[in-house]
């Protein structure tokens, strides 16, 4: 995040004197303690001051680039997960290719009958089934795809960080995010590298900090 000026100088003077209270930091920089406790706020919450009761506040010797590291580290599936696609393992792969052009998705996760994962589409599945001279609209989808258990989950509650680098080390465009039931996997959203990529962008505006 961008420092004002006086935040900048707020450090610098919990630096060299922490622990220090707020009424004195107001002393140095000529200040009323109204004035100053917005700011003091801000530095607290984006963690380059730390505060104890009746002691004061103390410098926690972290730069920007280490605080934005940090809250990476803390963001959730669920915080950027979005609404996933879903076909029926017996629809055709014509009706495949056409809800992914439909919805602009790069994979589509298959269910069942009880609408459990069973398995996953991605584009090279459906190109590769579109090459010769077969009929899309009679092959169903469950003969092409990539079924459970080679299929890469995550859930809700996993590091963004962590299902990032299976993103990375499976090579692939999206993973399913599921809720274990007794009979299965329940598709409850979906985690894609525009995801990501909306996670990056928002922690360089400080949208989520």
């Amino acid at each position: 995040m961008d420092l004002t000026q006086r935040q900048e100088h707020i450090i610098e003077i919990v630096k060299e004197n922490g622990p220090i209270t707020g009424e004195n930091i107001a002393e140095r920089l000529s200040l009323t303690r109204a004035t100053l406790r917005p700011d003091l706020a801000i530095l607290t919450m984006a963690g380059y001051l730390d505060a104890r009761p009746r002691v004061g506040y103390f410098y926690t010797g972290k730069t920007g680039s280490e605080l934005l590291t940090e809250k990476l580290k803390k963001f959730k599936v669920q915080d950027f997960q979005s609404i996933p696609v879903v076909v029926h393992e017996n629809v055709s792969v014509y009706d495949a290719i056409c809800t992914m052009f439909l919805e602009d998705v790069g994979t589509l996760f298959v269910v069942n009958d009880h609408a459990k994962l069973v398995g996953v589409l991605s584009r090279k599945d459906l190109l590769r089934a579109s090459i010769g001279n077969q009929d899309l609209r009679e092959i169903p989808v469950h003969i092409i795809m990539t079924r459970m258990p080679n299929v890469t989950i995550c859930y809700k509650e996993d590091l963004l960080l962590e299902a990032g680098q299976m993103l990375i080390d499976k090579q692939i465009d999206a993973l399913p995010v599921v809720k274990n039931d007794e009979d299965g996997y329940e598709v409850i959203g979906r985690l894609t590298k525009t995801n990501l990529t909306k996670a990056l962008v928002e922690l360089g505006r400080d949208e989520r900090i």
